[in-house]
């Protein structure tokens, strides 16, 4: 019985982790992207999590500190409750 749990144990941990490694790489994308896009911000730390939350969810980034938008529609078109743009 406690083999049979351990082997349980074991291969659940081995499947998690699969699933764990690819929101990881994304995360390291991000904060990549996200550190060279939010370089030259006034207020980076704010700059750095609306990046990142844009990009999680759109998965890009446009290339330099401002603008090219047009790169990635979805980090484009993404509104705040106010209605302005959410991604720096």
């Amino acid at each position: 019985m406690k083999l049979l749990f351990a082997t349980l144990l074991l291969c659940s941990l081995l499947l998690s982790s699969s699933f764990l490694e690819p929101v990881m790489a994304v995360s390291g994308f991000c904060t990549n992207k996200c550190s060279d896009r939010c370089s030259k911000a006034g207020v980076k730390d704010r700059c750095m999590k609306y990046c990142g939350i844009c990009c999680e969810e759109c998965k890009c980034v446009p290339s330099g500190t401002y603008g090219n938008k047009h790169e990635c529609p979805c980090y484009r078109d993404k509104k705040n409750n106010k209605g302005k743009a959410k991604c720096p």
